[in-house]
C-alpha cells in the first residue's frame, strides 16, 4: 500500500532535502547535486557526519531487533529516508516474517522508491506525510488499513525530531501519536546533539537553516524529555554506539565521531 506514486518531474531538486543528504552521508546514490553540495558543507564543518550516519543506521537495526524480540509486531517508521537495505521491515522479519511496517516520509523521492524497495512485500505501506501533522498520519487510510491500534506499536523517529523546532512542540507531537497506542507500545528515537563540539554544530545548523530546513540540536536531558510517556530501557538515552552494542564496547575514538543520542522506551 502506498500513496499515489510521484514522477521524477514532481520532485523539487532546487533545494536540498535532509533525507537525500543523509543518503549521501551513507554513500548512497539517490541524491542530487544540490544535496551533495549542502552535505559537503556540513562535512567540512563536522567531518564526522558520515560516521554519525552509519552509527545511526546500526542503532536502528539493533533497536528494531530489540522491540520485535520483545513481542511487538507492528511498526510505524516516520522519517524513513531513502531506502537503504536492510530496511526496517527486513530487519524485523529476520525475527518474525509477519511483522507489519508502515513507512512515513515527507520527501516525494522516498515515495518514488517505496514501491520497489519498501512496499514490494505484503504487510508494508508508505505514506507521504510530515511528522509535524501527527493526526494526519494517524488518520491516513494506509495507516488505518495496516496498523491495529488495539495492539502494541513501535513508533520509530530516527533522525527526524531534530528537524522539528521547539516552537513546533516535538513533545506534543509525540504525545499525539502515542495517545493512539496501547500500553506496551514502544518509542525509538535518535537525535543530533551539540553536547559535543558545540561550535562546529552551530555552524552546521546554519547550513541546514539556509539550505533546507532548520536543524535543532538538543541536549541529552532534552532528548530524554521526549520519552515523557515511556519508560526508558537500559542503558537509557546515550550516544548511539553505547546503546546495546552487538560487538565489542566502542572505543573512545568511535564515540568522539558520533554526535547523536539514541534511546528506546515502552509506554506506561
Amino acid at each position: 500500500m502506498t500513496d499515489r506514486p510521484f514522477s521524477a518531474e514532481e520532485i523539487d531538486t532546487s533545494r536540498p532535502h535532509p533525507a537525500r543528504m543523509y543518503d549521501y552521508y551513507l554513500g548512497g546514490k539517490d541524491n542530487y547535486e544540490v544535496d551533495r553540495e549542502a552535505a559537503e558543507q556540513v562535512i567540512k564543518l563536522v567531518a564526522d557526519a558520515p560516521a554519525s550516519a552509519r552509527a545511526n543506521r546500526a542503532f536502528m537495526h539493533r533497536a528494531v531487533r530489540t522491540v520485535v524480540s520483545g513481542g511487538i509486531r507492528q511498526i510505524i517508521d516516520i522519517g524513513t529516508g531513502i531506502p537503504t537495505s536492510p530496511n526496517t521491515h527486513e530487519v524485523a522479519r529476520e525475527i518474525d516474517p509477519e511483522v507489519k511496517v508502515a513507512y512515513v516520509d515527507n520527501d516525494p523521492i522516498v515515495s518514488v522508491h517505496a514501491g520497489a524497495k519498501l512496499t514490494n512485500t505484503g504487510n508494508t505501506g508508505f505514506v507521504l506525510a510530515d511528522l509535524r501533522d501527527p493526526q494526519a498520519i494517524l488518520d491516513h487510510e494506509v495507516i488505518r488499513g495496516l496498523i491495529d491500534f488495539d495492539q502494541p506499536v513501535a513508533l520509530m523517529l530516527i533522525s527526524v525530531v531534530h528537524f522539528v523546532t521547539h516552537e513546533e512542540d516535538p513533545v506534543g507531537i509525540i504525545a499525539t501519536l502515542s495517545e493512539a497506542f496501547p500500553a506496551g507500545s514502544a518509542l525509538i528515537v535518535t537525535h543530533a546533539t551539540a553536547d559535543l563540539r558545540r561550535q562546529e554544530h552551530g555552524d552546521a545548523r546554519n547550513v541546514y537553516k539556509s539550505a533546507t530546513v532548520p536543524l535543532t540540536t538538543r541536549t541529552q536531558q532534552e532528548v530524554e524529555g521526549l520519552f515523557r510517556d515511556f519508560d526508558l530501557v537500559e542503558p537509557g538515552v546515550v550516544q548511539l554506539p553505547l546503546w546495546r552494542p552487538d560487538g565489542p564496547q566502542p572505543t573512545e575514538y568511535e564515540l568522539e565521531r558520533v554526535h547523536i543520542y539514541g534511546g528506546a522506551g515502552y509506554k506506561k
